[in-house]
């Protein structure tokens, strides 16, 4: 990778690294005394948690000399020395209280002070706190009576106990109490009833105060609501039950949560809106509780103002005002800063701090009142001390403290008044770089009291050096000016007080590497050469090009133009960037249990600065030879402490990592195996699942193996229920799963898991929450009711299933609907609707059809049983299209059709919808003709008077009274001529006749026969069919209709169906039946066995005429020699019918016969 630099006409970049400045404290700690400083302490409220095994006060301090510690309670002299129940550490101001006897005597508030000789230091006030079990008083309450519509009041009054503070209200089976716009619960803990109704009488009101932090939970004496009914409720407007009077004054700390809440009574219920007054409310405010309480979180100062609650219903409305002031802790404006100063000097020491409301300042020396230490050099000036002609018993410790009502602020300034020999920071035998005509700078960082005299020298010389090329800066930094080749030499700087002198090299190098490039281009007239030999410099067009670059390659390119009368040039620094080279003299030091100091010296980063170090580990156990990352540092670090795991045998490396990338990585250390230990955590991702009713599967997340810090890992898994007050059952295992059996089905545990190997137990584990196994639901939806949206659509309510009737986590509701048929049930289709709801939208049905519906729970276990079922219908709809349809013939004028009924008609078809236009191949369609078919059985159609050579489009729609479905479509071209020739008109025919006969036929033709309305439209046909005649060797001798096949045909069909009926009422009389109305109302005189025999094939009217004694006989008498009994000719003057598709069904009414024919009527017309 490559970056120029710029010099005039040319890029170019320069970068100069500085070494790490050492430590102050550690070198003035080695060789000068020190005045203490606090390095830890405990945080300032400490509570003493009962399962917590001891509780440490902590108290840690350097100095030189070691400090001494000692401790105040109250306020008083404390010495934990003297309590043989204490545990001390050695060269410690620590402390441990163990948790094993009353903790009650150690309540109180300590300091701790760190002393040696020149002054003491002091911590913040730590206050221990043993917490008190909270307990509700017992008491005895009497029933609350009150009047339906009546507002009331259940109060909490909570125990007080460490915070937070959670309060439930619930009945008690632990089942919560409902809260709604009528019902909600204060910020103390009350539960408000804006109006009491019926369902409010019961008396297991329990209010529950949960302390989390010392994991307790208490329940106060159940309360009992009676209420009263009444045949009216009146109405009312609105009144406050909560805050009391016009305006509250709300004050709270920068950070905190605003939590304003107005709960109002009246009825109808009122509504509460929230206003800030003058502004808008702000962003981040939200309504919660229905809208009675309002949230501001972490406030600020332009939170603070004046917010109006307004509850309000139809008959009037009441307001609250909240006047809220934001106030803040003490922060430091301006905390006093350690100070080393001369001997004789004006000291200074600046303390201020701002809040609200204002901090009060005091100060300390040494841990004592400013004013019990008077000092006549020492005076107060507002928020600053000086001191005058300062003297080494000057020294201490000086403490400032702010604090106002929300909290205190404490700072130690450390004020040392000594005289020190000066002590040069930076490193000796500094090596500096720089390009000739560019700056340098080097450094000489001084420490000394009082200030030192600085010089720098050249080569050996006296004199320091001079001129308008040379700065010395304040900070003891010589920076040079457009470096000459001149300057390289070794410098020295030699620093000088009153107590002494000091001096160190430093050696610079000038770089003057040139490489002089001539382009060849033309430039008035003069030809410019190029003097470069190697084989990856090229030159095209005035462009070098170096190919693969090297670091070699860095330095400045110039180049030079010549003509006969003047010359120029341009330089540019090429530098080659690279990843940074590896690390170098990795060195470990510091060794402790679980954690090791790793050194360093970074390798060149090749003109890209270092942004990280990369540090990774390898062990020889679980994985050897897999390097893995442990940590990163900043680049410009070369130190790293280390946190280790116990019992490993550990090795490091160390990369750099720049702009251009990760470079290679150092040679490793040697190996460092770390002590056994216990363990320093815990399993995570601890699940709780129940895949059985009485089981409770515990699984987590194993430790790994380079976490175990030892052999022997186990784990102590723990478990007890939470509804419950019980102790906890434990097990030791080596998985990493573990069964709870026989437990009940869904309640809640508590499961921790503590990690132990042969050195001792884990952290103390964190306590999850989970459910044992759960079974299915024991109850189904009540309330179940099918409302009818449209034909395919109904909206399904339910109430939903209690909870207690779940025995699991809700899953959801499923409906299922099931099409009811004459035959059987339908095919069932299941909608599944997750979560907590009480209704569902089931589309997709069949419209004009009957359900029955069901509604069921689930659960991750399983279906609940389902619901009563509900029988609903849907309406009539718009039916499917209709499956087939088709072009039968086609003629030259006329169109046959036919189609299928549709496969769903979705209600009761009234008919069809045929429509048909002109579509010949141009832009132009002819008008839309209409067919309404008005009979739901007819299923093919001629359309006539078409155009020949056509082409047309037809359009097919079944309908109901609803409406018409969706179309069908079909397009044929008319022909050029017709086939079977011209239609062939016959005179009127009367219509008492049944039938005509046709002549002049040829043999062996096809004709098309039609019986058409002289009334009716010449498209309609009454009766169509499509005969054949008998070709010429095939006919009869005997002319006339009477030869004609299709006639001969018609007739032998005729006599069968009549042979087959007469054979057909013998056999049922020979076994009994009496065709004789008379003779069966003689044998059955009750009324009901008068009716029709289902089994009885023929059936009989019951006439004015007299019944047929033989049937057989009757017939036989009564018909005309030589007349056939299949003749037409005699058919009476009934109203002949005709089916759609042609077939034939008269009445058989001979006028000479007319009992036969009546009796021949009934029995073809009953079905068998």
């Amino acid at each position: 990778m490559i970056r120029f630099l710029e010099y005039p006409g040319c890029v170019f970049r320069i970068e100069t690294s500085y070494p790490h400045l050492r430590n102050l404290d550690k070198t003035g700690e080695d060789q000068h005394t020190q005045l203490p400083t606090i390095t830890a302490q405990s945080p300032s409220s400490l509570i003493a948690f009962p399962f917590d095994e001891s509780f440490p006060m902590t108290c840690e301090a350097k100095g030189n000399p070691e400090p001494e510690f000692r401790w105040t309670k109250n306020g008083q002299e404390f010495d934990p020395f003297l309590d043989p129940r204490l545990m001390k550490e050695e060269n410690s101001g620590t402390f441990v209280i163990p948790n094993d006897g009353n903790l009650t005597e150690y309540q109180g508030t300590y300091r701790c002070y760190a002393s040696n000789k020149l002054g003491t230091a002091i911590s913040k006030e730590i206050e221990f706190i043993v917490p008190h079990v909270p307990k509700f008083p017992k008491e005895t309450l009497d029933p609350l009576v009150v009047e339906e519509g009546q507002p009331f009041t259940l109060q909490c009054n909570p125990p007080k106990g460490i915070p937070p503070l959670q309060i439930y209200w619930m009945t008690i089976n632990l089942q919560h109490i409902e809260q709604d716009e009528r019902v909600s619960m204060g910020l103390n803990g009350d539960l408000y009833f804006s109006h009491a109704v019926e369902k409010d009488s019961r008396r297991d009101y329990c209010c529950f105060a949960a302390f989390p932090r010392i994991r307790t939970i208490v329940q106060k004496t159940a309360m009992s609501v009676i209420v009263k009914t009444t045949n009216a409720i009146l109405e009312r407007r609105p009144t406050l039950l909560t805050p009391s009077g016009v305006k509250s004054e709300i004050q709270l700390v920068k950070g905190e949560d605003l939590k304003l809440e107005c709960i109002a009574e009246g009825f109808p219920t009122p509504k509460v809106e929230w206003v800030k007054m003058g502004h808008h409310l702000p962003d981040k405010a939200k309504p919660e509780s229905h809208g009675k309480l309002l949230i501001v979180s972490a406030v600020e100062q332009e939170d603070s103002g004046k917010y109006m609650c307004k509850a309000k219903n139809t008959l009037g409305e009441v307001v609250h005002y909240f006047t809220v002031t934001v106030e803040e802790p003490p922060e430091w404006v301006s905390e006093p800063e350690s100070q080393l100063s001369m001997i004789g000097s004006e000291v200074h020491i600046q303390c201020s701090a701002s809040g609200t409301p204002q901090p009060t300042v005091t100060w300390k020396v040494n841990g004592v009142p400013l004013n019990e230490v008077p000092a006549a050099n020492r005076k107060m000036f507002d928020n600053t001390i000086v001191l005058y002609n300062a003297k080494a018993s000057d020294s201490a410790v000086y403490q400032c403290e702010a604090s106002n009502r929300h909290g205190n602020l404490l700072s130690n300034a450390n004020i040392m008044i000594m005289n020190l020999p000066p002590m040069i920071l930076t490193n000796e035998g500094e090596d500096y770089s720089a390009v000739e005509g560019k700056g340098v700078m080097m450094h000489c960082k001084v420490f000394s009291s009082p200030p030192s005299t600085i010089t720098w020298s050249k080569d050996d010389s006296s004199e320091s050096v001079e001129g308008p090329r040379f700065t010395i800066h304040e900070n003891g930094s010589l920076e040079i000016y457009s470096v000459e080749r001149e300057d390289t030499g070794q410098y020295t700087c030699l620093v000088k007080n009153t107590e002494g002198s000091s001096a160190i090299d430093a050696m610079l190098y000038v770089k003057g590497k040139q490489i002089y490039i001539c382009f060849p281009f033309q430039f008035h007239q003069s030809i410019l050469c190029l003097h470069l030999s190697v084989n990856r410099y090229l030159v095209e067009d005035g462009i070098l090009q170096i190919i693969n670059v090297s670091h070699g390659d860095q330095g400045v390119y110039t180049c030079v133009a010549r003509t006969p009368v003047d010359r120029d040039m341009a330089s540019a620094l090429l530098l080659v960037l690279d990843v940074p080279d590896a690390p170098e003299n990795l060195v470990l030091s510091e060794h402790k249990s679980k954690s090791v100091k790793l050194k360093w010296i970074p390798g060149d980063d090749h003109n890209s600065s270092t942004t990280d170090f990369i540090i990774e580990y390898e062990e020889s156990q679980w994985e050897p030879g897999n390097w893995k990352e442990l940590h990163r540092v900043p680049g410009n670090h070369n130190s790293a402490v280390l946190k280790l795991h116990g019992h490993v045998d550990y090795r490091f490396r160390v990369s750099g990592v720049n702009s251009v990338g990760r470079g290679p990585p150092s040679e490793p250390t040697e190996r460092y195996k770390t002590p056994a230990a216990a363990p320093d955590k815990n399993p995570e991702n601890i699940k709780i699942e129940g895949h059985l009713p009485h089981e409770m599967d515990i699984n987590w997340e194993p430790l790994l193996p380079i976490e175990h810090n030892g052999p022997g890992l186990e784990y102590k898994v723990s478990y007890r229920r939470q509804d419950i007050l019980e102790d906890w059952r434990e097990h030791m295992v080596k998985r990493h799963s573990f069964v709870v059996k026989n437990t009940p089905t869904f309640v809640p545990y508590e499961i921790k898991i503590q990690a132990k190997n042969n050195q001792g137990w884990g952290p103390e584990p964190k306590i999850v929450t989970g459910y044992s196994g759960e079974d299915f639901p024991s109850a189904a939806p009540d309330d179940v009711a099918v409302e009818v949206m449209n034909s395919s659509v109904v909206k399904v309510s339910w109430a939903r299933v209690h909870k207690d009737k779940l025995h699991g986590h809700l899953g959801g509701y499923r409906v299922i609907p099931q099409k009811q048929t004459f035959k059987s049930h339908g095919d069932k289709q299941t909608l599944t609707f997750p979560g907590d709801r009480n209704h569902a939208t089931v589309p997709g049905l069949t419209p004009f059809s009957e359900y029955s519906l069901i509604v069921m729970t689930f659960n991750r276990r399983g279906n609940g049983p389902g619901s009563h079922p509900v029988n609903f219908k849907t309406p009539e709809g718009v039916p499917e299209k209709n499956p087939i349809f088709r072009v039968t013939d086609v003629q030259k004028h006329t169109v046959s059709l036919a189609w299928s009924q549709p496969l769903e008609p979705n209600g009761i078809l009234t008919g069809y919808l045929l429509e048909y236009q002109l579509i010949n191949d141009t832009e132009d369609v002819g008008p839309l003709q209409t067919v309404d078919i008005s009979n739901p059985d007819t299923t093919k159609w001629i359309l006539r008077d078409l155009e020949p050579v056509s082409k047309y489009k037809f359009y097919l729609r079944s309908c109901t009274t609803v409406g018409c479905g969706p179309v069908v479509s079909e397009e044929c071209t008319t022909t050029l001529e017709t086939s079977e020739g011209h239609w062939k008109i016959s005179e009127a025919l009367n219509t008492s006749k049944t039938f005509h006969i046709i002549d002049g036929l040829k043999p062996g033709t096809e004709y098309t026969v039609r019986l058409i309305a002289n009334s009716w439209d010449k498209n309609s046909s009454i009766f169509e069919d499509v005969i054949t005649t008998m070709s010429t060797g095939l006919a009869s001798i005997h002319g006339g209709i009477s030869t004609q096949g299709w006639f001969i045909g018609l007739m032998c069909a005729i006599a069968l169906l009549t042979l087959i009926v007469l054979i057909a009422c013998f056999v049922n009389r020979n076994k009994g039946g009496k065709y004789s109305v008379k003779e069966k109302e003689d044998l059955h005189p009750d009324v009901e066995s008068q009716g029709m025999n289902d089994d009885t094939f023929c059936e009989y009217s019951d006439n004015d005429e007299k019944p047929l004694k033989g049937s057989q006989h009757s017939l036989s008498r009564e018909i005309k020699a030589g007349d056939s009994g299949d003749s037409l000719v005699d058919y009476g003057d009934e109203d002949a019918q005709f089916n759609e598709d042609g077939s034939f069904i008269g009445e058989y009414a001979g006028r000479k016969e007319k009992r036969v024919s009546t009796e021949i009527k009934a029995t073809v017309q009953t079905p068998a």
